[in-house]
Order: C-alpha cells, then structure tokens, then sequence
C-alpha cells in the first residue's frame, strides 16, 4: 500500500538529516521535493499546496531537540500535518436507534460496491447485529446474482425484486425487514456516473425515500484525482456521511486517500484491500500517517493477530513448546491463522521499516499454499514426528503435494531450524502465561 509514495517522501526526508537547526534553507529543498512528490501521487494541487505551507509553518525556526535529529522532528511534523489532512481521527459509522437502521451505498461503476457490501454485512453479523443485503442494482446483470451469492457465503439474507423500480425495491426491503426482526439493510445500488443527471436522481430519490442513517461513498483509490472529483459530484447530490476507499492493494500512488477528506471534508470511515470478505479494515488517519511514512502500522498489524488469536488454542500451544512438542500440527495450524490475518505482502508492510523495502519484492502467498500441501501430505504420525521423515517417505510427500523432493527438503530444515530456536527461547523465558501481542497495542510513531 502506497509503496512508492512511501519510497519518494523517505528519500526527500533525508535531505534535512544532520542539520542542527530547521530553517527556511535547509528544509526549503526537502519540501519543494515533498511537494512534487504529492503531485506524482496525483494529490489536489491546493491540498499539496496548502499542506506544505502548512508544515513549513510549524517547521522553520522550530529548535531541534538534544534527544532527536532535524530529520526525526520534520518527520514528526509532515506526521501530523497528514493525520489532520486524513481527518485525525476514526469516524465510525452511524446506526440509528430505531430499528432498521438503513446503509445506503453509492458510487462510480466499477468502485467495488457490491463487495464492499458484503464485507460490511459480514463485519456488522460479527457485531450480533441482523443484516439484509438490498439488491438495488437494476441496471447490471450480474448485479443481483452476484449480490446473492456473496449473501450466501456469509450466510446474510438478500432482498431483491423482478421488478427495474429501484425506490420501491429500496421501500419494500424496509417492510421485509421491519416483518422479520431484521434490525440493519445495506443497500447496494447501481453505479452511475456523476454526469448522468438521470441516474444521479434516481439515487437522490432513493435516498430521500429511506432516510438512511449512513449513507457512503465507495470509491476505487486507483482512479486518483478523478475520484476526487466524483466525490465532489456526489457529495452535492446525495450529501453522504463518509468515504469507502476500496483496492488499496492495487498500485495505487495514495492521492485519492491524501486528497478526498480536505475536498469534500467527509471522513474516510473504511478500507478495503482484496476480494476476501474479511479484507477490509476501519481506517484510522494516525495509522495511514505512520504506513505513509515508513514507520508501518503496528497497531493494526497485533489487532489483526488477536482477532485469530485463540486463548485456549494458545495455552495448548505454550504447554507444547515448553515441553518441546512442537510439531508440523502445530505449524499447520499458525499457518493457517496467518493466511487468515491478509495477504503476506499487506501484513509485512505493516512492520515498522519494512514498507519502502518491500516496494519490488516478490511476495508470493501461493508459498504458504506450498507449505500447506506439503504438510498435509504428511502422516499423523510423520506431522507428530519429523524425525522419520526419511528419503522413501520425502519422495512420497513430494509426489502427494505435488512439489519437488527439494523443496520438502527445505522446509523440514527451515522447521527444524525453528524448532531449535523456540528451544532456545522457551530456556531463556520466564514469567506467567500472557497474550504475546498485548505488549504492542499502545505503540505509536514518535
């Protein structure tokens, strides 16, 4: 995510390092650089300009600290100045108290409505609440099926019409909805473009009939400057709550994500990253800062982890190393609990230091497949005892997982290597039985 961004603005950055004092010389280079950087990034012209007239406000004549460099302290600075131009803080979505609260999506064609649907009705389910899924989408074929489908995968009821009336449809999922005890709709509607006036009535229409208590705008953050604009479009014609920015795992330069909040000053309330339907996250302008910047997203990384993270399975676990019984069972399983986290490539990036490295790294998630294959190819017997994984029974894993010889090879090292080294630790580690993550959770970027 923002890979090349965060390459450009660590170069920039280290321009001012080793200055004992920020003035308007010695940081001038380095935001005149910053600057263009944010235009590459296709971010507003005014945006760019009004954020660097704003850190070279708080900047020059600033006394540098004894504890910290002049390129740690701009850091600190172009830090908040893109936390506040993001919003400053989380904007959670707003549920009426009256049941049922009505979720109205709007956007361009093509911006990831109707998956984004399903991925906020799997999320809200997690929160005990009742979902329906609107099929609103009368003008795409596939719209409804596709809709329905993912409806079903998430075991999430979908309402939908034969009729082509979108406001009717809309109207009568709220009496379907209010008959059966359901207390949240999400309406997934059509894609229109910001230009045609017809369609751009009909959701106004749609709107005004249901009186929704969030209405958002979905946006692919790949269309840069252009989803801006459409933000702007719609944002006079339905005035929505907040922003969806969907595909940020795509190569996309983050001037949609920079620029959106400050045009339209609507909070960015949600991510999302793939087609999974777990793959969307609240955003969170101070961590979207710190990923910028190259300092990773900690936070989000351990809530990733503690959302898998499974008490009694971990104690079991604990029990295991300590009597070093750790085996290719208990491997499988974290591999498993790592798939379920994202995408290796997204998790990396979240580790401090990490991003700009990983910028053209070939990061395959099909290597954890492999691995999977690999060892469930194994016997219960060869998973809970390694040691006679001899060459007739390599070659047999190998054929069964369809790999190399070579590669079953490799792994059995790299997991014995392992092994070695939580022998090593569990000998060296004391105290008490703790979650491993919960030491992470107030990390912030300095």
């Amino acid at each position: 995510m923002f890979e090349d961004l965060t390459y450009k603005l660590e170069t920039a950055l280290k321009k001012i390092s080793g200055q004992g004092r920020l003035t308007e010389n010695n940081i001038s280079d380095s935001l005149r650089e910053i600057r263009r950087v944010l235009l590459d990034a296709d971010v507003n012209y005014k945006v760019a300009k009004k954020f660097i007239d704003d850190v070279t406000a708080k900047a020059i004549g600033r006394e540098v600290l004894n504890s910290i460099t002049p390129g740690q302290q701009i850091t600190k600075i172009i830090y908040d100045e893109l936390t506040a131009l993001m919003g400053n803080s989380q904007s959670e979505i707003k549920l009426s108290g009256s049941a049922p609260s009505v979720i109205l999506m709007v956007g361009l064609q093509g911006s990831g409505k109707t998956t984004f649907s399903a991925k906020l009705a799997k999320s809200l389910k997690s929160k005990n609440r009742k979902v329906l899924l609107v099929a609103d989408d009368i003008y795409r074929p596939a719209a409804i099926e596709q809709l329905k489908q993912l409806g079903q995968q998430i075991s999430v009821p979908v309402f939908s019409a034969d009729h082509k009336d979108a406001v009717r449809i809309a109207k009568d999922a709220i009496s379907y909805a209010k008959e059966n005890g359901l207390d949240t709709l999400i309406i997934d509607t059509a894609g229109r473009l910001h230009v045609d006036e017809d369609m751009m009535q009909e959701v106004s229409a749609i709107k005004q009939n249901v009186n929704p208590s969030e209405t958002l705008f979905v946006v692919d953050s790949m269309t840069g400057q252009d989803a801006v604009n459409s933000a702007k479009a719609f944002h006079d014609k339905v005035n929505f709550d907040g922003i969806v920015l969907t595909k940020l795992d795509g190569d996309t330069r983050g001037g949609c994500a920079l620029s959106i909040r400050a045009v339209v000053d609507k909070p960015i309330k949600f991510i999302s990253l793939g087609e999974k339907l777990d793959s969307m996250e609240p955003f969170y302008p101070e961590r979207m800062a710190s990923r910028i910047l190259g300092k990773g997203d900690i936070v989000s990384l351990v809530e990733k982890a503690q959302e898998q993270f499974d008490e009694v399975e971990a104690q079991e676990l604990e029990e295991r190393l300590r009597e070093n019984k750790f085996d290719f069972e208990d491997f499988l399983k974290q591999i498993k609990m790592i798939k379920k986290m994202g995408s290796l490539k997204s998790i990396i990036g979240m580790i401090p230091g990490i991003g700009s490295q990983i910028k053209n790294a070939d990061i395959d998630d099909k290597q954890l497949l492999r691995v999977e294959a690999i060892i469930q190819s194994m016997t219960r017997q060869e998973r809970s005892s390694p040691k006679i994984l001899n060459g007739g029974r390599r070659k047999r894993i190998a054929r069964g997982s369809g790999t190399s010889i070579q590669e079953v090879n490799r792994l059995i090292k790299q997991f014995q290597e392992m092994q070695r080294m939580m022998k090593m630790l569990n000998s060296s580690s004391s105290g008490g039985r703790k979650n491993p993550f919960a030491a992470l959770k107030n990390f912030r970027i300095n």
